[in-house]
């Protein structure tokens, strides 16, 4: 099989990856997300990395098999568009991703949503290959979904899988998407910084932004939050346990409705935090879980910071 590309599109990175026959990655590459601009900007810095993915690789974009890319938001795979990406500059609309990188790239594109493929890669390949049915839970910028059930992906009309806004809180905190009580708001990376910049002009105290600014950071990463934490930064630590008492209910809620066999953690800041934080999402879930006597089987992604853009390749046949 020819040499495939895959996309992560994230909301703080995008990770390239070219891939061989057994999935074995070739090369990679990872570029920042744009802040500013729109959905066009977003595909050139998709396109660009890519490219680095396949000059280390050896390869010109033009000779791989194919390119398949996972994005954040609602996507029509057959029309090859993203709509209501709402993480990512300017996109609130219905943009055109998969013409957008084909022209740059020069050869065929797939799409599929960023956590789905992400999971269906765990499902083959990582923490996932015991199992039947998995709940893909990815902590990152938002807080995303993918949903294997009797060893099929879950995509519902499109828009399967956005576990992010379960509601958790009736009339809470607002979230990104416009809508109010959403487990993102409370546990998002994106609202966990909005949060913080707001706590702090109230006059709470946080290295938070100081650590930012030292690493030349642009957002609060996961690494921050993590340098954070380490150096028993009140404030980081008050909004981290709310996001993992938020986490807990609202994943134990899909768990409730689905009873799938495993619960699988990945995302920028399940795969920064690791297991230590999975055993505490874990024991959040357990007083909201229905069948409390048989819960799932808590994994932290195996794939780590690949598995989305591994996943992606996985898109081209």
């Amino acid at each position: 099989m020819t040499a495939r590309g895959g996309i992560d599109l994230g909301g703080t990175k995008i990770q390239a990856v070219v891939v061989g026959e057994d999935h074995e990655v070739l090369g990679q590459a990872r570029r920042p997300t744009p802040t500013t601009g729109g959905p066009q900007d977003v595909a050139d810095a998709m396109a660009g990395a890519l490219g680095d993915a396949a000059e280390a690789a050896g390869v010109r974009t033009k000779a791989l098999g194919g390119v398949g890319a996972g994005s954040p938001g609602i996507v029509d795979a057959g029309a090859g568009t993203v709509s209501g990406a709402r993480n990512l500059p300017g996109w609130e609309g219905t943009f055109a991703l998969g013409d957008a990188l084909s022209r740059a790239l020069g050869c065929r594109v797939a799409l599929g949503n960023d956590v789905q493929v992400a999971t269906d890669a765990e499902f083959a390949l990582g923490v996932g290959r015991a199992y039947h049915s998995l709940l893909g839970v990815f902590w990152g910028t938002g807080v995303g979904g993918g949903i294997v059930l009797n060893d099929e992906p879950w995509l519902g009309r499109g828009a399967a899988g956005e576990i992010g806004h379960v509601v958790i809180e009736r009339d809470g905190l607002r979230c990104p998407c416009g809508r109010r009580g959403c487990m993102e708001a409370y546990a998002g990376r994106g609202a966990l910084e909005i949060r913080a910049r707001k706590l702090e002009a109230k006059g709470e105290k946080t290295k938070l932004f100081k650590l930012m600014e030292e690493h030349d950071r642009p957002r609060l990463t996961s690494g921050i939050w993590a340098r954070a934490l380490d150096q028993g930064d009140k404030l980081a630590t008050s909004l981290i346990d709310e996001a993992i008492a938020a986490l807990g209910v609202g994943v134990a809620s899909v768990v409730n409705v689905l009873d799938v066999e495993a619960v699988v953690l990945g995302g920028g800041m399940g795969v920064r935090f690791g297991e230590p934080f999975a055993d505490r999402i874990r024991e959040a879930m357990a007083p909201h879980l229905f069948s409390s006597d048989n819960p799932p089987v808590f994994e932290i992604a195996a794939l780590g910071d690949l598995g989305g853009a591994i996943g992606a390749a996985m898109l081209v046949a």
